[in-house]
This record gives structure tokens, C-alpha cells and sequence, in this order.
């Protein structure tokens, strides 16, 4: 363990504007700039839900053609996974708080880090532009099986649109694995002094493992795009089996296989799913202890849960392809391991809800989406059990019921995570404080809207409803699925008010909002040492050391019921 020396404390932050706030190696540009990114791309992606959803409670209307709205589906799930939610959690938040919290002037390799940043901005133009080219965007499915995606006749969104989709992928994986071991390496050498890792903020925990698990994982789709875009470009057969026909005429492609496919990417995509959600969950430990004035319920017992997920995240990819035709064997092992992993996420959930306890609750915006969120890990915990067992799998497989879960797990988790991580470190980004009446109309908008709406898919899928579905009418069976569509489409539309709340309240306060000082919410880690907003380098001082335990509430008799980490004991 090293403190970071690349600043000292009064070196002079850089002049211009270009250097200043677009090519930054400030670490704290550099996260806004990725959060700002993904305010435009989730803006993108809300517009193609609502027209997923008018699609679907109008059908007979047929307010898009069929082939255009599997685009819809295909480049909303991208965008939000990987373009939203990944740019700007973990990205976004794991950049701008993880110097702050370990006592760090600066990420362990600035550069790097800037570099990061401007490989994603062309991969979002990418992703955007084949919305412009012929045959549209790409229409696959976010998770781009072939052969639909090797095919470039397959659709119209086949040819150059999955192209440009599968280019977009690897600039992002390139941005992300610079990003990963930047952290990694910041976290593990660049602590200040007294900050061993039993004295880590859990986020920061959350975020090492975040990026240990991307290193790790996304290195498999990497590996399945190339050979994608050899099928694609190069004549090759490596998911295409033989005896495929086209238009009226067999193609020569022989002795590949899309499971093959599906393995690679979802070795990836399930780690993918705690890329994301550990993140979100290490916010609402933070966010709960200082507005429940407690220090989070088993510290300890949560790091090594953190761990354990991790290690069992990498083995229980299979889940997703139980209808493959795998061997009834090897199925039960992915489902004994999928509910065991259930365990020590359960222990998360449980230290969460433990935290509470006796608590001084202030329920300002950022506490109640944090309590949000311990809701939703909860429901969608409990909705992931029967899609991890072969034998409830084989019936929701590719049923509403996955959208519903999904939505629960990724969607309301991972975007109370970023919600609430934005009330409460907004101070510190921008040295002012959003309005709280627009914060609380913004969450009950959210949550009335938000929590009914994805429940109601559960039951669509407990009736059979088939997702991407554009027309679910024609089938008798889902007749009873209009209604439930229409109000799903209602309530996504209360959904989408909500969130133009949060964003009159980011952009306003930005410039308007009330000024606050060092420490507004009166918390302990060491973020809430320096002025807010944090200058270059993060302290014109002496960065500070770590004394005490990152979560020292309610151990003061005095008037305060807090305690600095960087507080000398006595």
C-alpha cells in the first residue's frame, strides 16, 4: 500500500477549457463525464421503450413495422446494459468516488483513464449511427444470437447495422477493461495511510469486484465478436451448422454451432448482472448508514459475501440456455449453483435491511431510493429462483416473466443505485445540493409507476405471454394480455414523468441549486473531508490518513453522532 503522490496539494489545475473539462485527467471530469454520456444514451433508450410500448398496447395500429420493432427491442437492451447503466454506475460513480474514498489525489494512471472516456464517445456514435444506415439498426437481440446476427441477409437489421453494433461492443469492452484496471490498481496501491483493506468504504469493495469480474469475463465476448464478425465477413463457420436455408437455397456453411455463441456470451453476461447490481448495492450501504445514522449491520460478514458472489458468479452462466437441450446433468449443477449464490446475496440484502435497526431514519431523496432498491433486490431476488431452476426455466424461458425479472434485477436495482448515489454525492460533485421536494416527487412518481408496471409482467409471463412479441394478439392465448399491455403502457408513461422531474432537478441544481459545504449529510468516509466540490487533486492539503472504521455513527456522546475516519483516536 502506497499513498498516491501524482498531485501534490497545490498543484495548479490545468488551464483552458479543452484541457480543463474535455480531454481531463481529473478523475472527477472524468466520471461526470461519463454520468453526463449516459444521461443522453438512457434519454435514447426511454424513447424506443415507448415505442416498444405503444407498439404493443396499440397493435392494431401498427405505430412501427415488425422488423423495426426487433430493432427497438435489440437497441434499447443494449443501450441501457452496457450504454446507461454500465457507463454510468460503474463508470460514472466507481471514477469519481473511488480516489475520494481511498485518500488518493488521482486515479493510478490518469492518462489511462482520460483514454477510457474518449474510446467509449466514438463506440456511442456508433451504436447511435446505425439507427441511419440501410436496413436500420441491429435486430438480434441485445444478446446478438446467430444466426440472425452471422447472417447479414438474415433481417434488415443484419447487415451493416449488427456490424456497427458488434464495433460499438468492442470499443466498449476496450473502455471498460482500461477502466477495470485502473481501479483495480488504485484500490490496491494507491490507498493513503492507515487505509488497510478491512477500512474500505463497502462501495469501494462493490467496485473492485465490479472490475475484477469484467476483467475477467468480458474477455469471452471479445473473443465470440471476433469470431462473429469472421462469420459475418470472412466466410467462416463458427456458429453456422450446416443445412441452413435461405431465400430458397442452402448455404455452404458447415460444422459451426450458435450454442457455441450463447456459452461465450453468457460466461460474460451473468457476471455482467453483479458488474452491475454490486455497485448499486454498495450505494445503498453507504447512502443507509448516513441517513440511518448506523454503521452498516456486518461489515465484515458483507466483504465476504462480495467475495463469494464473485467467485460463484463466473460458474452458473448455463442457467440462461436451459432450453438448449442441455443435459439434464449438467442443468442441475447451473441450478444447485444459481440458488446457492442466492445465499450470500441474501446476506447483502439482510445487512441492508439490519442496518435499519434502531436507526435515526432521515428520508431524504437519496435514503428513500436507497430503501427502494433493498425492495427491489428482494422481489427480483425472489422472481430469479424459478428462472435458476431447469424445471420452473423450461416454461418462463422467453416469457414476460424473464422481462419482469430482469427489469427488477438490472432496471429498478441498479437505477435506484444511480438515483440515489446522485442525490447524496451530488454536493460533492458540484458543491450544491438538488431540491428535495423534486426529489421526493421524482421517487413516488418512479416508485408507483415503476414497481406495478414490472410485477405485471411476472403475470403476463405466468399466462405464456412470448416476449418480442410484436403483435401478441394473433395468438388466442394472449388475448387477456391486451389489458395488462394498455396498463403496463399507462404506467410506463407515469414512469417516463418521473424521470423528466430528475432531470429538470440535475440540470437546474447544477447551477442554481442550494450551495453546500465540506460535509452536508454529516458523514464519515473520506470524501466528506475535502470542499465541495472537490478541487484538482482532490485536498489543497495534506491528503488525509485513515484512523478509524469507515462507518463511525452514533459512537459520540457529544453533540455530533459521527465520527471522520480521518479523526486521530485519542
Amino acid at each position: 500500500m502506497i499513498e498516491s503522490s501524482g498531485h501534490e496539494g497545490g498543484h495548479e489545475a490545468p488551464r483552458g477549457f479543452l484541457r480543463r473539462y474535455v480531454f481531463s485527467t481529473d478523475h472527477k471530469v472524468i466520471g461526470i463525464q461519463y454520468f453526463l454520456t449516459a444521461v443522453v444514451m438512457a434519454l435514447v433508450a426511454t424513447v424506443l421503450a415507448m415505442l416498444i410500448r405503444v407498439q404493443l398496447a396499440w397493435p392494431e395500429k401498427a405505430v412501427v413495422a415488425p422488423e423495426t420493432y426487433v430493432s427497438l427491442v435489440t437497441m434499447h437492451g443494449t443501450l441501457m446494459v452496457f450504454f446507461v447503466v454500465s457507463l454510468a454506475l460503474v463508470s460514472g460513480f466507481g471514477n469519481f468516488l473511488i480516489p475520494l474514498h481511498v485518500g488518493a489525489r488521482d486515479m493510478a494512471y490518469p492518462f489511462l483513464n482520460m483514454l477510457s472516456f474518449w474510446v467509449i464517445v466514438p463506440g456511442c456514435v456508433l451504436m447511435l449511427a446505425s439507427f441511419l444506415v440501410e436496413g436500420g439498426a441491429a435486430a438480434a437481440g441485445w444478446t446478438a444470437y446467430p444466426p440472425l446476427s452471422a447472417l447479414g441477409k438474415a433481417v434488415p437489421g443484419s447487415g451493416l447495422g449488427q456490424t456497427l453494433w458488434l464495433l460499438a461492443m468492442a470499443l466498449f469492452i476496450a473502455s471498460f477493461t482500461m477502466g477495470g484496471l485502473n481501479y483495480v490498481t488504485t484500490i490496491v496501491n494507491c490507498r493513503t495511510r492507515g487505509m488497510s483493506m478491512m477500512r474500505l468504504p463497502l462501495v469501494v469493495w462493490t467496485f473492485l469486484i465490479s472490475a475484477v469480474l469484467g476483467l475477467l469475463s468480458f474477455p469471452a465476448l471479445t473473443a465470440a465478436a471476433i469470431l462473429l464478425l469472421l462469420d459475418r465477413h470472412a466466410g467462416t463457420s463458427f456458429y453456422l451448422p450446416a443445412g441452413l436455408v435461405f431465400g430458397n437455397e442452402t448455404l455452404p456453411h458447415q460444422g459451426g454451432t450458435p450454442l457455441l455463441f450463447q456459452h461465450l456470451f453468457w460466461f460474460l453476461g451473468h457476471p455482467e448482472v453483479y458488474v452491475l447490481v454490486l455497485p448499486a448495492l454498495g450505494i445503498g450501504f453507504e447512502v443507509i448508514a448516513a441517513f440511518a445514522r448506523r454503521p452498516p449491520f456486518g461489515y465484515r460478514l458483507s466483504v465476504y459475501s462480495i467475495l463469494v458472489i464473485a467467485v460463484l458468479s463466473m460458474i452458473v452462466w448455463g442457467h440462461h440456455m436451459f432450453v438448449s437441450g442441455m443435459n439434464p446433468y449438467l442443468g442441475k449443477y447451473f441450478s444447485i449453483v444459481t440458488v446457492l449464490i442466492t445465499v450470500p446475496f441474501s446476506v447483502l440484502g439482510l445487512n441492508l435491511i439490519a442496518s435499519l435497526w434502531r436507526g435515526r431514519i432521515r428520508l431524504d431523496a437519496a435514503m428513500l431510493f436507497a430503501l427502494g432498491l433493498v425492495s427491489a433486490i428482494g422481489i427480483g431476488g425472489l422472481g430469479g429462483l424459478y428462472l435458476g431452476t431447469a424445471t420452473s426455466d423450461l416454461y418462463f424461458h422467453d416469457s414476460y416473466f424473464v422481462v419482469g425479472h430482469f427489469h427488477f434485477t438490472i432496471g429498478t436495482v441498479t437505477f435506484f443505485g444511480i438515483y440515489a448515489g446522485t442525490y447524496y454525492w451530488f454536493p460533492k460533485m458540484f458543491g450544491r445540493r438538488m431540491d428535495e421536494g423534486l426529489g421526493r416527487v421524482h421517487f413516488w412518481l418512479t416508485v408507483t409507476s415503476l414497481f406495478p408496471m414490472f410485477l405485471l409482467m411476472h403475470y403476463q409471463g405466468l399466462g405464456g405471454l412470448l416476449r418480442r412479441t410484436y403483435d401478441p394478439t394473433v395468438y388466442a392465448y394472449n388475448a387477456a394480455a391486451r389489458g395488462l399491455n394498455l396498463s403496463i403502457t399507462l404506467l410506463a408513461f407515469g414512469l417516463g414523468a418521473g424521470q423528466i422531474v430528475f432531470l429538470v432537478n440535475l440540470f437546474r441544481s447544477m447551477f442554481a441549486g442550494e450551495r453546500t459545504g465540506e460535509n452536508p449529510w454529516q458523514a464519515t468516509t473520506l470524501e466528506w473531508t475535502t470542499e465541495s466540490p472537490a478541487p484538482h487533486g482532490n485536498w489543497r492539503r495534506e491528503v488525509p490518513s485513515a484512523h478509524r472504521s469507515p462507518y463511525e455513527y452514533g459512537r459520540n456522546g457529544g453533540a455530533e453522532d459521527f465520527v471522520l475516519q480521518s479523526a486521530e483516536k485519542a
